[in-house]
């Protein structure tokens, strides 16, 4: 018997409103699941005590037949970099170990108001500076696929809480990859909007905390969901501009839905499996590969061929990635909390470095050639594809694999922040060891449409959809995991 919280968002979305089950049952399924799977994987920092209360008051509005959202009595997770109003929002750090927002970020708001239900905040990095979500306050969060193995970051409790079945959608964000590895990584699906596509606020926008204000020319807030589905619902709620960020873009979202089956025909698709130079695992090469012949063998009427962006040397463009983040940065706040608090090998190698304004200017005339070459790219082609990552998931408790020690393990994802181009991570199937892969499609500026149809069209290409393979290394019913 399928239990509630294994339906898809717009399933339990529609049994709600039908009456097939009340949105406290689809709680009280999600909470148990929760209970039952989260002390293995942690991908909850801080759980809502009102979500019971908050369920069965979305029951009762039922019955008074108020104006219904698209999401009504659906639970959501937030990432706890991601302010929430009288939630705890502790970013990962011990600064911030007891903060209650006043307000919701503009996202959850959105959230909220199409009558999703907030279920808790999930794990991340401290202040978003690392690819893994383990920090002083709250320890790792392990890959509900691969308990031994890092769900990857920073938003790594996002996905470990959707691939653990501990709720059907989760928001993250994604400054230089925080979205798209850990779902890679974990074998579910996200989406990084293009950036101003979904406003930010007060996050990377209100620098009132050292670090909240971070990553304000790279980031972008998206979902973390099973299916392309329910990320496109999401992106319908949340999308749209907010004249509170200077950085929103008026965009028209509506009917995103409707338009998923609309397929990739007469779509020209540009297949990169190294960005030219990138240290890929080869295993990681064969399976992403032999997605890429499969969606181009399956008669869509797509055009794929092999090419690859002009980006120059990306050990290059990486230092400037690295600079761009420090010129985002409160690098004064940052150095006084870290006078002040025990913060991550991260930030410490952030804040201890000399930067100077000459390293500032240099990076962003290295990101205007980036952004210029790969647009002049984008017009001979309407989607590019890579790997999300160069490897799969590696042990907790480090912050890159072993074998990658002074190698960039990540090289795929940080250059469409600097571009601000939406990009999607699709399931694509696991390692002979049982470690997810993901491929990564990247579209045209605010061709987020096109991104999440193509995607579409993979996930049905592969059968990556729910139910196709475990969920979850813990086993149904059961309170213990296996590693």
């Amino acid at each position: 018997m399928t239990e509630l919280w294994e339906l898809t968002a717009s399933m339990q979305a529609r049994g709600v409103r039908e009456g097939t089950f009340s949105a406290e049952e689809l709680m009280r399924s999600v909470l148990d699941r929760i209970a039952q799977t989260d002390p293995q994987v942690n991908a909850f920092c801080t759980l809502n005590e009102h979500a019971l209360e908050e369920a069965r008051a979305a029951d009762r509005a039922l019955t008074r037949a108020d104006v219904i959202g698209p999401l009504h009595g659906v639970p959501f997770s937030v990432k706890d970099l991601i302010p929430t109003a009288g939630l705890r929002t502790t970013l990962g750090s011990t600064a911030y170990a007891d903060w209650i927002p006043d307000h919701d970020d503009v996202s959850v708001e959105r959230m909220r108001a199409a009558g999703a239900l907030l279920v808790g905040k999930t794990n991340t990095r401290e202040l978003g500076y690392g690819v893994v979500a383990d920090n002083e306050l709250f320890g790792p969060t392990r890959n509900p696929r691969k308990l031994a193995c890092t769900a990857g970051g920073s938003s790594g409790g996002s996905a470990a809480a959707v691939a653990g079945g501990m709720g059907s959608i989760s928001l993250g964000n994604d400054g230089g990859g925080s979205l798209r590895v850990p779902a890679a990584l974990c074998g579910v699906f996200t989406l990084k909007p293009t950036f101003g596509v979904v406003p930010l606020y007060p996050s990377c926008r209100l620098p009132t905390r050292a670090g909240l204000g971070s990553w304000e020319t790279l980031e972008s807030v998206g979902p973390i969901t099973r299916t392309v589905e329910e990320s496109a619902l999401v992106l319908e709620t949340i999308a749209g501009f907010d004249q509170r960020d200077r950085h929103s873009i008026p965009t028209d979202v509506r009917g995103l839905t409707a338009r998923l089956d609309d397929g990739v025909n007469r779509l020209r698709i540009a297949w990169s499996p190294r960005l030219g130079q990138a240290d890929v695992d080869p295993e990681l090469i064969e399976l992403t590969t032999r997605a890429v012949n499969a969606l181009d063998r399956a008669g869509l009427g797509c055009e794929v061929a092999a090419a690859d962006p002009p980006i120059g040397d990306l050990h290059e463009l990486r230092k400037a990635f690295y600079a761009t983040v420090a010129r985002d940065s409160d690098l004064t706040g940052l150095r006084e909390l870290a006078g002040r608090y025990r913060v991550s090998q991260d930030i410490q190698e952030l804040v201890g470095k000399d930067w100077t304004a000459e390293m500032f200017t240099w990076a962003a005339t290295r990101r205007q050639t980036l952004y210029d070459a790969v647009q002049s790219f984008m017009a001979d082609w309407d989607l590019l594809l890579t790997p999300t990552t160069a490897t799969a998931a590696f042990p907790i408790g480090m912050r890159s694999p072993a074998e990658y020690v002074g190698r960039d393990w990540s090289p795929f994802a940080f250059p469409f922040n600097l571009t601000g181009q939406p990009a999607a991570s699709v399931p694509i199937g696991t390692t002979r060891d049982g470690r997810p892969v993901g491929l990564q499609i990247v579209g045209r500026r605010l061709a987020d449409a096109m991104v999440l149809r193509s995607a579409r069209a993979f996930e049905r290409v592969l059968a990556a959809g729910p139910g196709d393979q475990p969920i979850c290394e813990v086993p149904r019913g059961s309170g213990t995991g296996t590693q």
